[in-house]
């Protein structure tokens, strides 16, 4: 199976009943600011480069971001914390990321969440983000990074399940770096939602030493 596939695929999955019923409810209804815009309204896929050392997992797409552009972290505040970030550690082509057709192009990285459809309250529940598992199941298998960047405790938690790790000192903390079997690491930062960012839990200085670890690790 090739990513183009898996993404195919995942456009038609209805698993979730809950899910389903409030991506679409969501796209129907739509935030009075992109009341003239059409909601992508379906699971969202992970993107960015399918030969990539660096794998980013966050939660689930955003209720009028990603669940309105296509396009994982694109249009929400989260994404407007995470890619200037990314651009200044050298992971991405531009700093911004308004649309799936601006340009924006992912160096040596690759994001995908752990819940493909927007969740009430942001909250996937445990069997919903178990339905998703075969999907970044797979996308691990097909990429095969070398280092996992998890995004908040529940994408830490997700990784270490599909790793099959059962490691008790394994345990998730902001900028926590650890190295797991076949040679490569987990790092784990905290999720860049507004919840964190502006209440300071997440401070850019913060999320840019996670990039610098990254790189760190990948001796570049």
């Amino acid at each position: 199976m090739t990513l183009l596939e898996l993404n195919t695929g995942l456009l038609t999955c209805r698993r979730c009943p809950r899910l389903v019923e409030w991506r679409e409810r969501v796209a129907r209804v739509k935030r009075r600011a992109y009341r003239d815009m059409e909601y992508w309204g379906k699971p969202v896929p992970g993107f960015g480069d399918e030969h990539a050392s660096v794998f980013v997992v966050g939660l689930a797409p955003g209720a009028h971001g990603s669940n309105r552009t296509g396009r994982q972290f694109t249009g929400d505040a989260s994404g407007d914390f995470l890619f200037p970030a990314l651009y200044r550690a050298g992971f991405a082509s531009q700093p911004n990321s308004v649309s799936r057709e601006d340009g924006l192009v992912l160096k040596n990285l690759y994001t995908a969440p752990i819940c493909r459809c927007v969740p009430p309250d942001n909250k996937p529940k445990p069997q919903e983000i178990a339905n998703c598992k075969p999907y970044l199941e797979s996308e691990f298998e097909l990429i095969r990074p070398k280092v996992f960047v998890a995004l908040g405790r529940v994408a830490f938690d997700g990784i270490l399940r599909i790793l099959s790790i059962r490691d008790p000192s394994i345990t998730f903390a902001h900028n926590a770096v650890y190295q797991i079997p076949q040679g490569k690491y987990l790092v784990g930062s905290y999720h860049p939602s507004r919840q964190n960012t502006q209440t300071g839990r997440l401070t850019v200085e913060m999320f840019d030493q996670v990039w610098r670890t990254v790189r760190d690790v990948l001796g570049t």
